[in-house]
């Protein structure tokens, strides 16, 4: 976000404001995941997953939550980087040593449609699942972060925002289309990372439609996944996103909306700051 062209500048500097806001509401459930012991990794039995009754609303506030974490930039801190910035900026070892850190534990990580259907179905996961997800198209997460997640069987989630593709320091589509044919997901994260409660009129074709058919596109897959610009989301719009057909969309750390928790998905931000200790402390206490 630092190293923004202008016009998503002042974007990006409000999406660093609204992040920390919403990373402290590391709430724990106290239910318990269902899952099975494997030593498989990200595909692990997607098509054993037999679907069940659709579960209520109530019944998925129920399930244990599974943590899900949050990046933007992997790259060392720069002495023009802000202190507010660095919350967002992994730097290169710190980022290593943390996909090594989930690895030795045993964590095993998850896509959105596995999540969906434990969600809905109490469909099985791998035992200790997590989720990692990458906001705004930066161009490290394809050059670092992507090559250190393969090294231990991991994969991702790349929320795209799509003014952003094909600019200096960001993906370019043949990028985006690797990641997706590798067996990561690609989810839409608006055109110019514009706040969500403030959407009206044509922002939902500028902001929703119009990014989410690009990355179709380019993908050559249905976009089903959402993430918020700035973690930020209002009651009012979720009814706009089950119309566009998402099956989820993933905020920061508040709390869930009871009446609507497949659209309002938690995630907490992996600090720069924090060492890999910290967040095994973090997803422990968060989820």
């Amino acid at each position: 976000m630092l190293k923004l062209f202008t016009a998503v500048a002042a974007a990006c500097t409000l999406s660093l404001t609204a992040c920390q806001q919403g990373k402290g509401a590391n709430n724990t459930a106290d239910s318990t995941v269902t899952t099975t012991s494997t030593t498989t990794t990200t595909e692990t039995k997607t098509a054993e997953n037999k679907p069940g009754k659709m579960a209520s609303n109530a019944e998925i506030i129920a399930r244990k939550q599974v943590p899900v974490l949050c990046y933007h930039q992997i790259r060392d801190w720069r002495a023009s980087d802000s202190k507010t910035a660095k919350d967002y900026i992994v730097p290169i070892a710190a980022f290593k040593e943390k996909m090594k850190m989930l690895a030795d534990s045993g964590y095993h990580t998850v896509l959105p449609d596995q999540l969906y259907n434990y969600l809905t179905t109490g469909a099985v996961l791998p035992s200790k699942p997590i989720m990692l997800t990458f906001d705004d198209t930066d161009l490290d997460q394809f050059t670092i972060a992507n090559p250190e997640l393969k090294k231990y069987g991991f994969k991702g989630v790349y929320f795209i925002m799509t003014v952003s593709i094909g600019r200096p320091h960001y993906m370019n589509k043949e990028q985006i289309k690797q990641l997706s044919d590798e067996g990561n997901v690609i989810g839409s994260h608006t055109w110019d990372h514009h706040n969500f409660k403030k959407f009206a009129g044509k922002d939902w074709e500028t902001q929703i439609d119009k990014p989410t058919k690009k990355l179709e596109e380019i993908t050559g897959k249905k976009i089903d996944y959402f993430a918020y610009p700035f973690g930020l989301w209002n009651a009012q719009g979720l009814p706009e996103l089950h119309k566009r057909g998402f099956k989820m969309a993933f905020q920061l750390a508040e709390k869930r909306d009871a009446n609507d928790p497949l659209m309002t998905v938690r995630r907490i931000l992996d600090s720069g700051y924090w060492s890999a200790k910290t967040l095994s402390n973090s997803i422990r206490n968060s989820f």
